[in-house]
């Protein structure tokens, strides 16, 4: 219970500082420190201007973590994202000179603007925590999270991500605009300088990783497994869906819940953590069928679709009473 009340309290830290800089976006904030403490990715979507790449930087800056930011474009080159060998003349050997996949935070700015062949130069490292090039394998430092992020309403001289590097990622995120008190309250803050200038860790690398495994001991009741296996399964079923989710969008939903409830204060996970993240676990992994796209519904609706019909477990999760 002790290491439980620690792991919250330092995960309570991150989401306040990562705050001081994303106003209004309490959500969006909470999901990323989600994606971190499960140990996956997250792909941040939205206009331009509202905040994607902040939200990046400040819960690099609150971990303590090292951070790189990739600028992909069409002339990225998958070795400008892995790393190459150089020969140096002074020893007459080649040294490996690391490119920016390795470090702990990774912002892939636009992702969508680089080629599919430079996109698939993250594959191995979001899924296998390691880069190969030429033969010789490199571990990522830990923990190790990219986030990417996309403009969603821009499409020239952009390359769709494929299926099996959208898989790939925890969750995905969105901002919104702020409202008007909030827009104000941001022109405020940054009147004389950025707060992201003066934001300061408030933990460590090797908190994080703890936190991490902390995360993985939160209990889940059988009922709680069968329903997100269920949710899945049902999005292969449904007509409106050509691919569904894969086991894969399974175990990232049961990960995320579990890190959802230690961030509420819990140590057992509820259909409700389910739930509320669902949409953003595996709206992004499923492709809706033309008939289905042309009716105006986007797989966030099939996802909230799907919620409605899968039935919700019963009372056995530890301390949860039905409503």
């Amino acid at each position: 219970m002790q290491e439980l009340k620690r792991a919250e309290s330092i995960s309570k830290k991150i989401i306040a500082n990562v705050k001081r800089v994303i106003i209004g976006k309490d959500t969006a904030v909470d999901m990323s420190v989600v994606a971190l403490l499960a140990g996956g990715h997250a792909l941040i979507e939205d206009v331009p201007g509202v905040g994607k790449t902040m939200l990046a930087r400040s819960l690099a800056r609150s971990t303590g973590c090292s951070f790189k930011r990739i600028q992909f474009t069409p002339d990225l080159l998958p070795s400008d994202v892995t790393g190459v060998f150089i020969y140096n003349q002074r020893n007459n050997e080649f040294e490996f000179r690391p490119g920016p996949i390795l470090s702990q935070v990774v912002l892939a700015d636009e992702i969508n603007r680089a080629t599919s062949k430079t996109q698939s130069a993250l594959l191995e490292a979001m899924e296998e925590h390691q880069v190969t090039v030429e033969g010789v394998t490199h571990r990522t430092p830990q923990p190790f999270m990219v986030m990417a992020t996309q403009n969603p309403v821009e499409y020239e001289g952009t390359f769709p991500l494929p299926e099996a590097q959208l898989d790939r990622f925890l969750l995905r995120i969105t901002l919104g605009y702020p409202s008007m008190e909030e827009e104000l309250a941001i022109i405020d803050q940054q009147q004389l300088a950025h707060p992201i200038e003066t934001l300061e860790p408030v933990t460590t690398p090797e908190e994080v990783l703890d936190v991490q495994r902390v995360v993985r001991q939160v209990y889940v009741d059988l009922l709680i497994k069968q329903y997100v296996v269920s949710i899945s399964e049902a999005t292969r079923k449904m007509p409106d869906v050509s691919l569904g989710a894969s086991p894969r969008a399974s175990l990232n939903l049961f990960r995320a819940a579990q890190a959802l409830a230690l961030i509420r204060g819990r140590d057992y996970v509820l259909p409700d953590d389910v739930k509320e993240l669902a949409p953003s676990v595996i709206a992004h992994r499923i492709i809706v069928a033309p008939q289905t796209r042309m009716q105006g519904v986007d797989s966030r609706q099939v996802v909230l679709n799907v919620l409605g019909q899968v039935p919700v477990p019963g009372a056995r999760t530890r301390g949860w009473v039905p409503r």
